[in-house]
């Protein structure tokens, strides 16, 4: 069990107050890790940091929007400035609209694109920059069941996600040698607070199971162990993969 032990890591999960980033914030913890919680709202963070700080590890909040560039900058140097060192990096933050792809705006693809692509590949790049300058680092992209197969009404976020699988292999191929692992997490539909709406719609519902052969949606309990997997000395030779928890959707 060694292999899954995080005990004296620093792991930054943005994304963090809510759904996906939650549940493995506090898996992360759970496994031994000191985390900081990045998000736009201080409050979401601010109640999960409690939860972990309960389990007897530190937990600090912050905010920001990975939107802005600059913000990130700052984020990172605020962690880097309270914990000295980010070990682990679980880039979890984003967004969706749902249109087909004759209703998408570009204010829509702007807001989904900025949020999932632009922001995750910089946030990655410049928690990137301090784990190639210490030799080792290990980064856990979230992407999705749609970085690799389409789906009515996600045009913008299959190409926002599809982006992160593709930036995720070139940060693995640059910086393997340099010791640092970067990897995705392709989840399925799962059911959180920001899409739990859509599931509410019945034909909706209907059409996602009818693709899963599970015969469930995801809950984000089902992400938190392909999390811990790829942040432990368990995935060490594992570098530009997409670890898929989709219920065997992309066997069919």
């Amino acid at each position: 069990m060694d292999l899954f032990d995080l005990t004296g890591r620093v792991a930054l999960v943005t994304g963090a107050g809510r759904g996906i980033g939650r549940a493995c914030a506090l898996g992360l913890a759970n496994a031994g890790a000191d985390v900081a919680l990045a998000a736009r709202s201080v409050d979401q963070v601010e109640k999960v940091a409690a939860e972990i700080r309960e389990t007897g590890r530190e937990a600090t909040a912050h905010t920001v929007d990975v939107r802005d560039v600059s913000d990130i900058r700052r984020l990172v140097a605020d962690v880097m400035g309270r914990h000295g060192q980010i070990d682990i990096l679980l880039n979890n933050a984003g967004t969706n609209v749902q249109q087909d792809v004759l209703d998408v705006t570009e204010e829509d693809w702007d807001l989904v694109v900025g949020t999932n692509l632009k922001g995750a590949f910089f946030v990655a790049q410049e928690v990137g920059r301090t784990m190639v300058e210490r030799g080792s680092g290990k980064i856990v992209n979230m992407a999705s069941t749609f970085a690799g197969l389409g789906f009515p009404g996600r045009a913008s976020y299959a190409s926002s996600k599809g982006g992160v699988l593709q930036f995720t292999r070139v940060m693995a191929l640059e910086w393997a040698s340099r010791g640092v692992n970067v990897n995705a997490v392709g989840p399925t539909a799962t059911v959180t607070p920001m899409n739990a709406a859509l599931f509410d719609d019945d034909e909706y519902r209907g059409r996602v199971l009818s693709r899963i052969p599970a015969g469930r949606l995801a809950t984000p309990d089902d992400v938190v162990g392909a999390v811990v997997f790829l942040a432990s000395p368990a995935s060490d030779m594992v570098n530009g993969h997409m670890l898929l928890v989709d219920g065997g959707w992309s066997a069919i």
